[in-house]
């Protein structure tokens, strides 16, 4: 499988929001400790401004850009060889 890292990431992106829409992550500890786009945003102002699912889409959008990274150095190490 080519992008495996991908899929991967953007799979760990999807349980991560998952999780905290269904309610079992009530105060939203796992969410700020695992999602960079949150990371940021609390960093100049409060998370409590935005669209969760905006937040939401950044959480995924920003795990499958690790995976495709991962992706890319694999490939490209891969190839040189």
């Amino acid at each position: 499988m080519k992008y495996k890292a991908t899929l991967i990431m953007t799979l760990f992106g999807c349980a991560l929001c998952l999780f905290n829409y269904s309610g079992l992550d009530p105060d939203n500890i796992y969410l700020f400790m695992f999602s960079v786009p949150v990371w940021l945003i609390e960093s100049v102002s409060d998370i409590h401004y935005y669209n969760i699912f905006a937040v939401y889409f950044l959480t995924i959008a920003s795990y499958a850009l690790f995976g495709a990274i991962g992706d890319y150095f694999r490939l490209r190490r891969r190839a040189r060889s």
